[in-house]
């Protein structure tokens, strides 16, 4: 028996947070294995720039603006694709944001924040494009976690408590979506510069810090997480479900690399 097919072809993902970062390098990892893909986030400018790189693969798209902090905003860019598209067969959830701050003087707001668009955001998403792919039969539903699903790090709390919590979410749903065709996994990536994480990263201790700690010896690359999300929305992951696939250059297997 062959391998079963990672060609996307005949599929629409929408992209949450994909004009931008890791949901944009996702956004172009699922348009080049033959999906259409329909990347979205709060700014008009980024979502035209993001959609004219899907177009420019080949493959169709809808320019729609989306904020995960607003039900009726996700419905009509579920309402948009599926006018243009036909059906949304995969839904990607990669809106994020953080701030470093000591948890014991952190705002409540800006703790609430966070997990608003973190956690929040996620399970709105999910309940607005789930039912419609559970009436088809068939579905992949991806969401980003963190390397802080698994570990702390100094002054994110915030952040690490919403994206442990997005790894609960993204099991539960699993168990309640999967008998009904519809595969919940996530991805956590490790240590990718971004603008959402760059100037904590690069040329700081953190950085070096994560750099002794990574085996391969380097940040990734964001092109390197569309692997893991082609592999998660195809056929070859019918029997994925539930599971959270980290890929972070061996950070979190690290102990002692001297």
């Amino acid at each position: 028996m062959g391998l079963p097919a990672l060609d996307l072809a005949g599929k629409t993902a929408v992209v949450i947070g994909g004009t931008t970062g890791i949901g944009r390098a996702l956004s172009r990892g699922l348009a080049e294995a033959g999906a259409d893909v329909v990347p979205t986030g709060r700014r008009e400018e980024l979502v035209a720039e993001a959609a004219a790189a899907v177009e420019a693969l080949g493959k169709r798209t809808v320019r729609v603006a989306t904020d995960v902090a607003s039900r009726a905003s996700l419905e009509a860019t579920l309402e948009a694709a599926t006018r243009a598209l036909g059906h949304v067969d995969i839904l990607v959830n990669c809106a994020g944001r953080t701030a470093r701050q000591s948890t014991l003087v952190q705002a409540e707001e800006d703790w609430q924040a966070i997990l608003d668009t973190n956690l929040t955001g996620t399970l709105r998403a999910c309940q607005v494009f789930a039912p419609p792919m559970i009436q088809r039969g068939w579905g992949r539903i991806i969401n980003v976690a963190s390397l802080a699903t698994f570990v702390a790090f100094l002054e994110v709390a915030a952040y690490a408590a919403s994206k442990s919590a997005v790894a609960s979410l993204t099991k539960s749903l699993a168990i309640e979506l999967g008998p009904k065709g519809v595969n919940v996994n996530g991805i956590a990536p490790g240590f990718f510069p971004t603008d959402l994480n760059r100037s904590i990263l690069e040329g700081t201790g953190r950085g070096r810090e994560v750099l002794m700690r990574t085996p391969l010896g380097r940040f990734g690359r964001v092109e390197e997480l569309a692997g893991a999300a082609v592999f998660l929305a195809s056929e070859a992951a019918s029997f994925v479900n539930g599971e959270i696939i980290v890929v972070d250059g061996g950070f979190l297997a690290s102990g002692s690399n001297q």
